[in-house]
């Protein structure tokens, strides 16, 4: 997949700019959880979501034309795209929100950013690659920190189970679409293939509204704090944090760039416990050590040995 082209102008593309960037994404997409929760509570799920793609469409292919990228999508890549969109971003969006409306954001932002690792394994099947040991230590990290979440509330999931089931659906859909968007070779610039899929996905969440919403109405009555969620995950989460991620990737290797992601559950769990008054005991502070772990394992030990060669 193609890089934007170089950006015209003043670039923040130092290393020391980097890092605070990397910072920012952590923060900015940690706090998005909570955000999103107070969002859902009240906005339907596809209106909320389709004002997010429509304004972090808009946003990325703004930020595209800015960079001096093509944005006209080939004929040939219309297909793979449009592909990729319903994994990458219509499942990934109405499984997370609906996933919110049933469990704490904390505890959905660990099992969330459990995607990697899924991918790992799928890019096996698909992509032919190697299962290696640091796949597999990273596979049995997260597995072992899905346990130590759920396990000590089996009875309660049990009884409740849709919520997990959503939020695990979601980071596999998005791990299939990632996973896709390796397999098939695009012309398109990064930004201009994000912005693409968010409008495509904004599209058919428009229509799923209208076949299958119904007449839900929006809630009369909203908080100061339900404002701000809606506002920051619909401008905030889905302009600065694309940005931020497009340039960290243009400045430091994959490696580096993946401890961003890393950083978000760890920022969305304590984030909800802060914003929401959501618990943090030992079954989330351990779940999280083990699935950041399997991060590592997963995106960042495979780089280092590779540079180290």
């Amino acid at each position: 997949m193609t890089t934007e082209a170089p950006e015209k102008g003043a670039r923040i593309d130092s290393p020391a700019a980097g890092y605070l960037l990397l910072a920012g994404l952590g923060l900015c997409w940690g706090l998005n959880w909570p955000a999103m929760k107070l969002a859902v509570t009240v906005l339907p799920i596809w209106d909320f979501r389709a004002a997010c793609l429509i304004f972090g469409g808009l946003a990325s292919l703004l930020l595209a034309r800015a960079y001096g990228a093509r944005t006209r999508v080939p004929r040939r890549e219309a297909g793979p795209l449009l592909l990729c969109a319903c994994f990458n971003i219509v499942g990934w969006q109405l499984l997370t929100a609906y996933g919110l409306t049933l469990m704490e954001a904390g505890r959905a932002s660990i099992l969330a950013f459990t995607m990697p690792l899924w991918a790992a394994l799928l890019s096996v099947w698909v992509l032919q690659e190697r299962l290696d040991g640091y796949r597999i230590a990273g596979l049995a990290l997260g597995l072992a920190g899905l346990s130590a979440l759920l396990v000590p509330e089996i009875e309660a999931v049990a009884a409740a189970p849709w919520g997990v089931a959503a939020i695990l659906g979601a980071a596999v859909s998005w791990a299939i679409g990632t996973v896709l968007m390796k397999r098939f070779t695009w012309s398109l610039s990064s930004a201009a293939l994000s912005g693409w899929q968010q409008l495509v996905g904004a599209v058919v969440i428009g229509i799923g509204a209208l076949l299958l919403q119904g007449d839900v109405p929006w809630a009369e009555d909203w908080s100061t704090a339900q404002l701000l969620g809606v506002i920051y995950a619909v401008t905030m989460a889905m302009t600065f944090g694309q940005w931020a991620w497009f340039q960290i990737v243009r400045i430091f290797p994959a490696p580096i760039a993946a401890i961003g992601s890393m950083m978000v559950p760890v920022i969305g769990v304590f984030s909800g416990a802060l914003l929401l008054g959501e618990a943090v005991g030992p079954p989330e502070l351990l779940s999280l050590v083990l699935v950041t772990g399997g991060l590592f394992c997963v995106l960042v030990l495979p780089g280092l040995r590779g540079a180290q060669r």
